[in-house]
């Protein structure tokens, strides 16, 4: 048996396109080629189990093997094998189907991506390394004979009488001079473990060492001997295969280490697992999560039939789950062209809204069954939390029942007990329910202190993304503002219509403001003198609310229009306790005293907020010893 014959298409251009487009990905065609012979040995099972193939279905394996003298790669299994017919219509023709089409319309590709599996081009994705490429084969069917078919890259090939006795399929790649690096065992064994690590069918890839104890030492110790041992790539049975009950806790911390060796162990997981309106199946784990949001994303894998696909899951879940770790496994996901990129259709968004509604059920399973432990967990989850309240409508709308708001006093509330709380005493003039916080505890202590002397509870809002949370909440709740605790005095913090007499008369306010103004001598300070309580500190520096909130959003990236005010020089309020006693006594002395002890009250405001440092710090020091 022999034949040659020329590729059923109607160009002569069809491999340099494939060799040119794909070669930027070209690792890939590892998954394609071992991806296949998985399928092959999944198809031979299933007709054995079907009782259509009679003969011995053994266990089945797929091998990769490599010969760097040789500049050979090999991709072997037991599957269905092929006769020649089968080659020439699964090989020659299928492929190159649509060949007019794929030229028109990738003639301009620049990505390897739209290429590959577009035409059934997953097998020849071999062309992307190889400049020769062999399949020898013989099938299952009774009196089959083994096929040989030969293609050099060109349109022409050559079928002939194979050698393989065996029923399967061997791919035999002849390494192209710039694809050299393949023929490294470190190199492929990476591919494989990233594209193959959990597939269904066991994948061997040469061999490894291992001990075996043989004998004993002088001492009566056993000794151990190093031998060689078939080295299987892959775990054909990950976790996310599995119903729930078969699993222990241990299970998934251990599944979870396997899939990152050097992050702790997850707070929570969620198993996936539901057969309509769609295929799904995973695990999802809920990590410790950093400040550094950047840092947590692309740790979800997703796999199609345990066939690694890509980290980049942003159509499949939404942004905020991003920030979890785990695996998707979907066979109804849309893929384009060979299961690389992901298109947005209906299949993906209910998916997405899937996968958010069993986070949100979970989150509020936790909080009812042990509300302690989930308190205990706020610090790590509350961020993500807020994340995706953010984010996304129909998640805030679940997640009201279990957000929780910390206060200062590491008390935790959820949002409708902390407005039960607050309203009774932290409610203005025009009904506003004002909620105060604090974004530095430690630098805003005085101001956190005062507001405890009135009873105003504070808020503890201090991780990245709540400037954008309390945006949030100011959309959300009804009748309600949030302020931050240094926004203003205590007393103006919260506007209830009351009025401080002030005890200076407009001479002395006008005499006070002129010395703090000659004290402080900085345009970005403006002075002012309030009647406020007598117990209150003498001198208080705030930002407004407003201007602070664009500022903070301006750093943080807050979008058009930001950059306008992160650009504005910081302007502070210096607000004098007018009824202070500090205030009598700077009246009542003398023209260097006024200047020093004005001065001193202004770096006292400073130092209670961390904004005094270098040469002013230094000065503030020598002038406290002079006064003492």
């Amino acid at each position: 048996m022999q034949e040659k014959g020329t590729i059923s298409i109607h160009t002569e251009n069809i491999f340099p396109i494939i060799k040119k487009f794909l070669y930027s990905d070209n690792e890939i065609f590892l998954r394609e080629l071992v991806s296949n012979a998985v399928d092959a040995v999944q198809k031979i099972n299933r007709l054995g189990a079907l009782g259509q193939y009679s003969g011995e279905v053994g266990e089945g394996r797929v091998d990769v093997a490599f010969d760097a003298d040789k500049k050979t790669i090999t991709i072997s299994d037991n599957g269905l094998g092929m006769t020649a017919e089968e080659i020439k219509k699964y090989i020659n023709q299928i492929a190159f189907s649509g060949a007019t089409e794929f030229l028109e319309k990738f003639k301009d590709a620049k990505d390897a991506n739209e290429l590959i599996g577009k035409f059934g081009l997953g097998f020849y994705s071999a062309f992307m390394v190889a400049e020769k490429v062999e399949i020898n084969t013989l099938s299952y069917k009774e009196g089959s004979e083994s096929a040989r078919w030969i293609c050099d890259g060109s349109t022409e090939f050559e079928i002939s009488e194979g050698d393989r006795t065996t029923r399967g399929t061997d791919i035999i790649l002849h390494v192209n001079a710039e694809s050299t690096e393949f023929l490294d065992q470190w190199k492929l064994q990476g591919i494989l473990d990233k594209y193959c690590k959990f597939l269904p069918v066991p994948v061997f890839f040469g061999t490894k060492p291992d001990w075996v104890e043989e004998g004993e030492d002088a001492d009566g110790k056993p000794e151990r001997k190093e031998i060689q041992v078939e080295n299987k790539v892959n775990n054909t049975a990950p976790i996310w295969t599995k119903s729930p009950t078969e699993l222990k806790d241990e299970d998934y911390l251990n599944f979870y280490r396997e899939l990152y060796p050097m992050s702790e162990d997850p707070l929570f997981w969620i198993h996936l697992n539901v057969d309509y309106p769609f295929n799904l199946t995973g695990v999802l784990y809920f990590p410790k999560v950093k400040n550094d949001m950047d840092l947590q994303r692309n740790k979800i894998k997703l796999f199609s039939r345990q066939v690694f696909i890509t980290d980049e899951v942003k159509d499949v879940v939404p942004e905020f789950l991003m920030l979890l770790h785990g695996v998707l496994d979907s066979p109804d996901i849309p893929l384009n062209v060979s299961r690389s990129f992901l298109q947005a259709d209906s299949n993906v968004k209910k998916i997405n809204s899937y996968v958010t509604r069993k986070v949100a059920d979970k989150l509020n399973e936790l909080f009812k069954n042990d509300r302690t432990a989930y308190e205990e967990k706020w610090s790590d989850i509350g961020m993500f939390v807020k994340y995706g309240m953010i984010s996304e409508e129909k998640f805030y709308d679940k997640a009201v029942d279990f957000a929780l708001i910390t206060n200062t006093k590491k008390e935790h509330f959820t949002l409708n007990e902390y407005k039960e709380k607050v309203t009774p005493n932290q409610t203005d003039k025009d009904g506003t329910v004002v909620y105060i916080y604090a974004s530095d505890p430690a630098k805003q202590d005085s101001f956190i202190q005062s507001a405890n002397k009135k009873d105003y509870d504070v808020m503890l809002m201090d991780s990245p993304i709540d400037p954008h949370f309390i945006s949030k909440l100011e959309q959300k709740l009804d009748k309600t503002s949030l302020k931050r605790v240094d926004a203003d005095v205590a007393d103006k913090l919260i506007d209830k219509g009351e009025t401080i007499s002030l005890v200076l008369n407009d001479e002395q306010k006008g005499k006070v403001k002129e010395i703090f103004e000659k004290a402080i001598s900085s345009a970005n300070f403006q002075v002012e003198v309030d009647a406020m309580n007598p117990s209150e500190l003498p001198v208080t520096i705030t930002m407004d609310e407003f201007m602070r909130r664009m500022k903070d959003m301006a750093r943080m990236g807050g979008g058009a229009g930001m950059g306008f005010y992160g650009s504005l020089p910081d302007r502070y309020k210096v607000a004098i306790n007018g009824n202070h006693k500090l205030v009598d006594k700077i009246l009542k002395a003398d023209e260097v005293q006024q200047a020093q002890l004005a001065k001193q009250a202004y770096d006292l405001a400073l130092l209670s907020q961390g904004m005094l440092t270098g040469a002013e710090l230094t000065e503030f020091v020598t002038r406290s010893l002079e006064l003492i």
